[in-house]
């Protein structure tokens, strides 16, 4: 994904090239001046003189020219800026682009558009939109498929030597197994070019653990080679390297799903039994079917789900995150990425407890092939647990001797699947966790990770689709019994 002025992240989609915009005929879009490749991450529409301050980068800008006085300046700063393109609308204030215009964006290789009157700029937003979404469909499906064959690969005879080769083949590039010093363990692909591989090995060192922090990885290039660096954890210091011809959206989690594979392949501490059981938690993770990793999983009859997050600013790298699997008695702990929780795996229907430093919330236990609905329950419970400020929440069932047990589940289900049937399952889970919260519009916020005017907002729209007084304890009452029951 290509960095932006400013340091602001592009969009979570592929860019798009401009040609493919161009290709759809019925825009009428011309291209009459700059450079004919250019990838487009998002359309913006201003007669502003100077439109600078608020570009992003990557824009295909749309105007009609209100306020061009002075063209060269007016493409040197959209240049600066770091816009993609320009779309100039002829009608109705000129009656072509102006040459002035033209020549401005060949001297500064800013790729021009010429608009027909006949072709409004909503739809050129729409195409493009129409064209991101189609392009992170294929890049998603294009993960899905390398995470299955990467899971696949781990589970051969010679998993290490099999996800370095299915990975070679899916960025169709060369990868390496290389420990601190540069030795290489294993690899796959053809190989790099000797400059191209000293370099790669110059970058292994940048992420090889030693006295000094080190970062998680690295990138390079070298001529057309793109290069990657990944430092794989279990503290002994290996290194996924990378050398490709092209660097595409989604490839990074494509080896992102490799270091995690690796990381517990390559862990010499692991006995056989640790590293299968691991290597199945990883494998339900990437969709694999709970039926056909139940055996690796032991005898363990009742699972339970624990979503953690650390309290404060503590850190959390593979060292804490194995002794919250050890406190709770599990060696089975996904760390997550990013701002995501830290998933453990606890066998046994066992009460846990708080942990110093951690925010935890557990599921109800379940058997193997419940564990997506346990997810779904420590997930809810962590954001209660956070919203709420408490150490540790658990999942209520809701079930038992209560009200809702005199009513024939079916029926139940039933009545809730009506009721509920207008909302989407964002404005569910937005008002199962507002109900939850007692209306709180900062609580459920926190809980959520939303900003509380999206809370306000949600949940005056499941006001409005339910046609309901969300104010009235009745309905509160009755909206509350559905959502558990659903």
């Amino acid at each position: 994904m290509p960095e932006t002025p400013g340091g602001v992240t592009p969009p979570p989609t592929p860019p798009i090239p401009l040609a493919e915009l161009l290709a759809h005929e019925e825009l009428g879009l011309h291209r009459i001046a700059g450079p004919a490749e250019a990838d487009l991450l998002w359309v913006h529409t201003s007669e502003m003189a100077d439109p600078y301050p608020y570009l992003l980068g990557g824009e295909l800008l749309l105007s009609a020219g209100v306020q061009l006085k002075d063209p060269d300046t007016y493409v040197a700063r959209l240049v600066e800026a770091g816009a993609a393109a320009l779309g100039f609308g002829v009608t109705p204030v000129f009656d072509t682009v102006p040459r002035a215009l033209i020549e401005a964006c060949d001297r500064h290789g800013l790729p021009l558009l010429e608009v027909p009157p006949e072709t409004p700029f909503t739809a050129i937003a729409r195409a493009v939109w129409r064209l991101m979404a189609e392009a992170r469909h294929r890049e998603l499906r294009r993960v899905t498929r390398a995470q299955q064959a990467l899971a696949t690969a781990a589970a051969r005879p010679d998993p290490v030597p099999a996800v370095l080769h299915q990975l070679a083949a899916q960025l169709e590039g060369r990868a390496a197994l290389l420990t601190a010093d540069g030795e290489e363990l294993h690899a796959s692909g053809r190989r790099p070019a000797p400059d191209v591989a000293a370099a790669l090995a110059r970058l292994t060192r940048v992420v090889s653990a030693g006295a000094r922090p080190a970062p998680t990885s690295a990138t390079d290039t070298l001529r057309d080679a793109h290069l990657s660096a990944y430092a794989l954890g279990g503290g002994q210091g290996l290194v996924l390297a990378l050398a490709t011809d092209r660097r595409e959206a989604g490839d990074h989690t494509i080896a992102g799903v490799a270091v995690v594979l690796l990381s517990l392949l390559a862990a010499p501490h692991q006995g056989a039994d640790a590293a299968g059981r691991s290597a199945a938690l990883v494998r339900m993770l990437l969709g694999a079917d709970p039926q056909d990793v139940a055996p690796l999983l032991g005898g363990a009859e009742e699972w339970t789900v624990v979503h953690a997050r650390r309290s404060g600013d503590g850190p959390v790298d593979p060292l804490t995150t194995g002794a919250l699997g050890s406190a709770l008695g599990s060696a089975l702990v996904d760390a997550g990425r990013g701002g995501d929780a830290v998933r453990v795996l606890v066998p046994g229907a066992d009460r846990i407890t708080p942990q110093p430093g951690w925010t935890l919330g557990a599921s109800a236990p379940a058997p193997i092939t419940a564990l997506d609905l346990a997810d779904d329950q420590a997930a809810r419970a962590l954001g209660r647990a956070v919203a709420t400020r408490t150490p540790l929440a658990h999942h209520h069932n809701g079930g038992g001797a209560g009200l809702a047990a005199l009513i024939p589940p079916d029926r139940a289900e039933a009545h809730a699947r009506a009721l509920l049937a207008p909302l989407t399952e964002p404005l569910r889970e937005t008002l199962s966790c507002w109900l939850s919260l007692h209306g709180s519009w900062d609580r459920t916020a926190t809980a959520l990770r939303i900003h509380r005017n999206t809370v306000r907002q949600r949940i005056a729209r499941c006001a409005a689709l339910l046609d309901a007084d969300l104010d009235d304890m009745d309905v509160r009452t009755e909206l509350w019994f559905a959502l558990r029951v659903r």
